[in-house]
């Protein structure tokens, strides 16, 4: 399966989404991680951190409801965020936490522009409104984009 090839069906829509949710869940889990264990004492990246994990959350929200729509279950976040937390051995100075938060807001970008291409490219007939979930997607796609530029300018400024 991949977001590289229209989707064909109810079900490939519904497995794209759920890695949707699990790719959300992880980026909320590293923010939540970088926010307990760095090493910095910085007021703009505690709130980066705090902003990034609140916008993932809410992003794994609307993306559940869509998989509600398609009537298919989800990954439960807390085992997705102890296997992070298990996983977890990520710098923790001030510019390891934001080239991971860098890479973690382009990762979601790039997978929302991809499907969202592959619902766009796709001739399949869905159950429910096409339309609707590409406009969804494009509003959090966006909304990761945002995230790229707080991050970038974040490291702008510490140069």
């Amino acid at each position: 399966m991949s977001v590289q090839q229209p989707v064909s069906n109810d079900h490939q829509l519904a497995r794209l989404l759920q890695i949707g949710v699990v790719l959300e869940e992880v980026v909320e889990a590293r923010a939540g991680e970088h926010a307990r264990t760095m090493d910095v004492d910085d007021p703009e990246l505690e709130a980066l951190l705090d902003d990034a994990a609140r916008e993932s959350a809410d992003h794994r929200d609307r993306l559940e409801d869509l998989i509600d729509d398609l009537e298919a279950d989800t990954i439960p976040f807390e085992e997705i965020k102890g296997l992070v937390t298990a996983q977890y051995e990520a710098e923790s100075d001030f510019d390891g936490v934001l080239y991971d938060q860098l890479c973690n807001e382009e990762t979601a970008y790039k997978f929302y522009d991809d499907l969202i291409e592959a619902i766009e490219n796709s001739d399949a007939t869905l159950s429910v409104d096409r339309e609707y979930v590409v406009d969804t997607l494009a509003a959090i796609r966006d909304e990761e984009a945002e995230g790229v530029e707080e991050v970038t300018e974040l490291m702008e400024k510490r140069e």
